[in-house]
Formats: C-alpha cells, structure tokens, sequence
C-alpha cells in the first residue's frame, strides 16, 4: 500500500464506511478538523507519523512545538 493510501484509508476511506464523510475524512469548509503535522512529508516517508510535532482536535491545540 502507498503512503498515500494508507493515509486516506485511515482519514477519507474510514469515514465513508462509516457514512459520516460528510463530516469528517477530509479537510474541507464545514467539515470537523481534526489535525496533525509531522517534520517532512509523510508521502515521502510513512514513519514521519510516528513523531507527530503538532495535534489539533475540535479547534484545541493538545500538543504544540
């Protein structure tokens, strides 16, 4: 599986089986934002997403730089 893939599985392709894509699964106006940000890209390397820097939750900073 593609990083790419792996990231939509766990994002876009979980919330559409669960029928709340209209909701959730991709960065969008009106959709819930849910965040994480990581030092690289993780297209480049998947493991970056194992040493998150940064997580936003409902507008809420728990962890910052």
């Amino acid at each position: 599986m593609s990083p790419m893939t792996a990231i939509q599985s766990a994002t876009l392709t979980a919330a559409q089986l669960l029928r709340i894509d209209d909701r959730l699964g991709t960065i969008e106006i009106n959709k819930l934002a849910d965040i994480i940000a990581v030092k690289g890209n993780p297209l480049e390397d998947i493991q970056l997403l194992q040493q998150v820097t940064f997580v936003m939750k409902g507008g809420v900073t728990f962890k910052g730089p």
